[in-house]
């Protein structure tokens, strides 16, 4: 369970429990949720882990556009952007799913 006591989005104070453990508030959310962004050059997998990555508040954001990610076993974090990672598959030139979700957020 996260602790995000503002939106990870919008930075607004969070006062409902449900919008505390996510990292975003109602609206942020389904603007994220919602969000249009171009994932074309993604796997399905690899889009469905972003969405996953996001709604476990696990991508925060850091500054012009930069993200903390942290890896799907929980042991690692990395600098994401729109393009780039410093995970071992974005080290290897490979889109990564942290990426994506940098995409994501970004189109939100």
């Amino acid at each position: 369970m996260n602790d995000h006591t503002s939106c990870l989005r919008c930075g607004r104070v969070l006062r409902n429990t449900k919008s505390i453990a996510a990292g975003y508030g109602p609206t942020c959310a389904t603007k994220v949720r919602n969000a249009k962004a171009d994932l074309t050059d993604y796997k399905p997998a690899q889009i469905n882990s972003a969405r996953e990555l996001i709604e476990d508040g696990a991508i925060i954001p850091l500054r012009n556009s930069v993200f903390t990610t942290v890896s799907s076993d929980g042991t690692e974090t990395y600098l994401s952007h729109t393009h780039t990672c410093n995970c071992p598959a974005g080290l290897a030139g490979r889109r990564c799913y942290h990426t994506a979700a940098a995409r994501m957020l970004l189109a939100a």
